[in-house]
């Protein structure tokens, strides 16, 4: 008979005869087998979250969102102009920007609660970034034609990472890194408006923190009237918050009138500070209109910046090395907000569609004159806690916008900038992690708590930029340091009764054999009976750790379990190299020791907590079942419990584990990086078809072989396949398999 193309192609590939049924790469791709049509109906619906809310919508609704959006409209038109300052853009593109992130974000948000528009980080992001385009094309495009820019490239990048569902990548910079950044920023933010805030000038403003705290130490010599102003805005917005805060909790029935009060502190304040200001300067302007403090002066009315967003290929190459900070720092934020927001009320968000709506928020922003915008942690907590129903609150901060563009502007002239300053120190002061919050890094995880503060520490010491990168690196770091040195633990049992009316309960569970703390110190550990191992695993078992698990049960093997050779019976010229026995006078104190051990029978491995196994992986397990053979000198059971996935299955059978089979007849390597060919694929094919023999002997009883180790018995019937009886379902059953087979099988040794 003429082998068919397959038959040849398994024989050169080394395909075994009989295997053991395992999953399929066509098994997994089944699992994709869907309708094609209806994949895209359901994307294209998925895009327009509000089509799943906007049929229902009702009175009810209605007048939750009119409060919250008037509330938010009301804060986030000073706090607008306030960041526009912060990104050194003149103040009407922060209402460009404030109008069109809370406009849009309602068609396309899983998030009620999230406010989109100017925010602080993101506002001194930009100022760096237009101060380092200029610096190397000097003059060559204005402030805001680089931030429109901006705002169009980074919410592109953002939308094609949401529709190509990709938000999964942000997953990889924790919480404690975002607050260090965060918390850093806030601080570099607060630094840089205090000379504002008492009219100091003659330094950059936007340097390292600590440069701006000690020239404006420098300055305060020179402190100008503007303090005045900056000095009672911030008083007072302090006094009626704290004021607030504590009517609320004197009078509770009254909380509510004191929130709205404690909201609309931006507003009051604001107006009270342009009051006084225009009484002050209307007079004192000079023929130049040089007015004794710093005012915000004409602010145009009205979109007067609509239009395409100037795209050139030159300055796409100035902002390129700046993009990827401006696009962490834009999609970061707004997902820990909405996901934080989700929590509190109990909803869930799409990360993938917020990215979308970011993303569509800022490129149609663009056309607007605005620039990047995100979302604002404290405008989201006000619009939760004016009782927003759903995203369309954001309609009505809209509208309380494009008034105040249209019909406000004019008295926006006479807003001391000092009030500004106030305000944004007033906000970001909200940015900085407490001392509870940091302590409770600490106290879950003090090499979190090190990140954070490694954040903090190189955010004020030098930029964002730089603060962003080495937090995030940082925790890679600290996330590949824990995969690639895995905690596990060496297992006894503790047999666990109870007693009620008429019925009595025993069962066993496994504990590390050292007490760490975790188990009662008067509690009895009892190891495993002698000739038996049981290992947990706490990590994957992959490349990075595998060597390092296979040192830590060969060590413990040889530390604990008898060699199976006397190598005091050796001869010196016949003694491997590295392995030169007991020394001459300590021949019978060696022989004697290594007599009192027990003789190892089995390893038992917990792979309840193990969700991956690669190819590295398994061939360290090969490893480490040669070496303890040959320590052993003789064949070796690997039990194998609660095997979480087929793929892992399918590895360790491809590995020759899990059949009830020695290891004498498994070839040794399965993943050689460099092979050895001496004929190695034929006795492959042989060994393989061997052991397929041997587990049909063993299913049917017939086995006589002493190289075959058979741990079934007649009391233990096993429930997964019959081709792998060294699989089980839990600890329990499998350490029972490897003590019964130790029973039956003490003759061999």
């Amino acid at each position: 008979m003429v082998p068919s193309a397959k038959d040849f192609g398994k024989k050169v590939i080394g395909y075994p005869e009989h295997t053991v049924p395992v999953v399929t790469v066509k098994d997994w791709f089944s699992q994709f087998n869907y309708d094609p049509i209806r994949f895209v109906i359901n994307y294209v619906t998925t895009l327009f979250p509000i089509t799943g809310w906007i049929s229902r919508y009702n009175l009810g609704w209605l007048t939750g969102d009119v409060i919250a959006g008037l509330t938010v409209g009301i804060v986030l038109v000073p706090q607008g102009m306030s960041y526009a300052t912060i990104a050194t853009l003149p103040v009407e593109y922060g209402l460009y920007s404030s109008f069109v992130g809370v406009l849009l974000y309602c068609f396309f948000a899983t998030s009620k609660d999230v406010s989109i528009g100017p925010v602080a980080v993101m506002s001194l992001v930009v100022s760096q970034i237009i101060a380092s385009v200029d610096k190397a094309h000097p003059g060559k495009w204005a402030a805001p034609e680089i931030a429109t820019a901006l705002a169009f490239i980074t919410g592109f990048i953002a939308l094609g990472i949401g529709l190509l569902r990709l938000g999964w990548i942000v997953e990889f910079i924790p919480g404690p890194a975002v607050s260090g950044f965060m918390t850093g920023s806030a601080i570099n933010i607060a630094a840089g408006q205090v000379p504002g805030l008492m009219g100091i000038t003659g330094f950059n403003t936007r340097g390292a923190t600590y440069l701006v705290i000690i020239d404006t130490l420098k300055g305060l010599p020179l402190t100008t009237k503007d303090a005045a102003f900056g000095l009672t805005g911030l008083f007072a917005l302090y006094a009626i918050r704290i004021g607030c805060d504590y009517l609320t909790k004197r009078f509770p029935r009254r909380a509510r009138v004191f929130f709205f009060i404690s909201v609309f502190r931006n507003a009051f304040v604001i107006v009270v500070l342009t009051i006084a200001a225009w009484l002050y300067t209307r007079h004192r302007g000079g023929p130049k209109g040089k007015f004794p403090i710093k005012i915000l002066g004409t602010v145009p009315a009205g979109f007067q910046h609509v239009g395409q967003p100037v795209i050139d290929r030159e300055l796409v190459s100035a902002l390129a090395g700046q993009l990827p900070i401006a696009t962490v720092i834009l999609v970061l934020e707004h997902i820990a907000i909405s996901k934080s927001f989700g929590r509190i009320n109990n909803y869930k968000i799409n990360p993938n569609q917020e990215l979308i709506a970011i993303g569509v928020t800022n490129t149609i922003g663009s056309c607007f004159g605005a620039y990047p915008a995100t979302g604002s942690f404290s405008r989201s907590a006000l619009k939760h806690k004016s009782g927003v129903r759903t995203p369309a609150a954001g309609i009505l901060s809209a509208i309380i916008v494009v008034v105040a563009l249209y019909g406000l502007t004019s008295a926006f002239f006479w807003i001391p900038n000092a009030g500004l300053s106030a305000i944004i120190i007033h906000a970001v002061a909200d940015l900085v992690a407490s001392p509870r919050q940091v302590f409770s890094y600490w106290r879950v995880s003090p090499l979190e708590f090190l990140i954070w503060a490694t954040g903090v520490l190189v955010t004020i010491f030098s930029t964002i930029e730089i603060g962003v990168y080495v937090s995030t690196a940082v925790s890679l770091v600290l996330m590949l340091v824990r995969v690639a040195h895995p905690r596990g633990y060496f297992l006894g049992k503790v047999t666990l009764r109870s007693e009620t009316p008429g019925r009595k309960e025993k069962r066993d569970v496994f504990v590390p054999l050292a007490k760490d703390g975790i188990i009662n110190p008067d509690v009895k550990v009892t190891p495993p009976t002698p000739g038996v191992i049981v290992y947990r695993f706490e990590e994957s078992y992959l490349y990075p750790n595998s060597s390092i698990v296979n040192s830590v049960l060969v060590d413990y093997v040889k530390a604990n379990m008898r060699r199976g050779k006397d190598m005091s019976a050796v001869k010196l010229r016949d003694r491997p190299w590295n392995d030169p026995g007991p020394r001459r006078g300590e021949v019978d104190n060696e022989r004697e020791m290594n007599n009192s051990l027990p003789i190892l029978h089995a390893i038992v491995l917990d792979f309840s907590t193990v969700s991956h196994l690669d190819t590295t992986a398994t061939q360290a397990l090969i490893d480490t079942r040669n070496e303890l053979e040959r320590w052993a000198d003789h064949p070796v059971e690997f039990h194998f419990a609660s095997i979480l996935s087929p793929w892992i299955r399918r590895a360790l059978v491809a590995g020759g584990f899990g059949v009830g089979t020695s290891s004498s007849r498994i070839p040794h390597e399965i993943a050689a990086v460099v092979p050895y060919r001496d004929g190695l694929a034929d006795r492959q094919l042989t060994d393989l078809r061997e052991i397929r023999e041997e587990v049909d002997d063993i299913e049917k009883g017939n086995s006589t072989d002493s190289d075959i180790i058979n741990s079934t018995s007649t009391e233990f019937v096993f429930p997964l396949s019959t081709d792998t009886p060294f699989f089980h379902l839990d600890l329990e059953s499998a350490v029972r398999a490897a003590e019964s087979g130790l029973e039956n099988n003490d003759h061999h040794y």
